[in-house]
């Protein structure tokens, strides 16, 4: 006769173990399964500080604030055509100010963007000027100047806060002055151009 064949998944493992072999085999899982949990680190224990491991000094120590708060408020990448070809550069357009009075504008030129981020700020630090306020940070009168193309109309108007638009907004929010209405009288477009009206408006005032 031929052989019964039976199926692998009939064949129990536990077939040819004793019972004494099976106990010890189940005791030994549960060790291991209780030694697992053991060594999860939230049923575990905190482990001991290791010796030859310093500690750290604690919080790194915060930053120093900068003296100046700036924005940039123009970036153009110039090409300049040369013998051997094109050269480019880059054009950057800052405000820098503590927003206690001081302001400045300043540009800065260079191959690389950051080189020319940080020329801009030394050469707006150079132009800084001090505005006469109050102190309420208030403008004392108006202020009507021109530069170039540009042409501003800067006004005190206590209880509105800061109504400005282009770069004149930023020129004064830099420069600490509250409670002030400017109006962009030309057509300009220039923010630089626009910027440094704002700055001559800002130096004409008298206190």
């Amino acid at each position: 006769m031929p052989e019964e064949i039976i199926p692998l998944a009939a064949v129990s493992d536990d077939v040819g173990v004793s019972p004494d072999e099976r106990e010890a085999a189940a005791s030994g899982r549960a060790e291991r399964e209780k030694g697992a949990a053991s060594q999860h680190p939230a049923m575990s224990a905190r482990r001991p500080h290791n010796p030859r491991r310093p500690r750290r000094a604690g919080r790194r120590e915060e930053r120093a604030r900068p003296e100046f708060d700036q924005k940039i408020i123009s970036i153009r990448r110039v090409t300049r055509v040369m013998a051997g070809g094109r050269r480019f550069s880059f054009s950057v357009a800052m405000v820098a100010g503590n927003k206690s009075g001081t302001v400045g504008v300043g540009i800065g030129k260079a191959g690389d963007t950051q080189l020319a981020i940080e020329k801009a700020f030394r050469d707006a630090r150079k132009h800084m000027i001090t505005v006469p306020m109050n102190e309420e940070q208030n403008i004392p009168h108006d202020v009507k100047t021109k530069y170039a193309a540009s042409e501003i109309m800067i006004m005190p108007a206590p209880g509105r806060g800061i109504v400005a638009g282009s770069s004149v907004r930023t020129v004064l929010e830099l420069a600490g002055v509250k409670d002030v209405t400017a109006k962009v009288l030309s057509r300009s477009k220039n923010k630089l151009n626009n910027a440094r009206a704002a700055i001559n408006a800002l130096a004409s005032l008298r206190s």
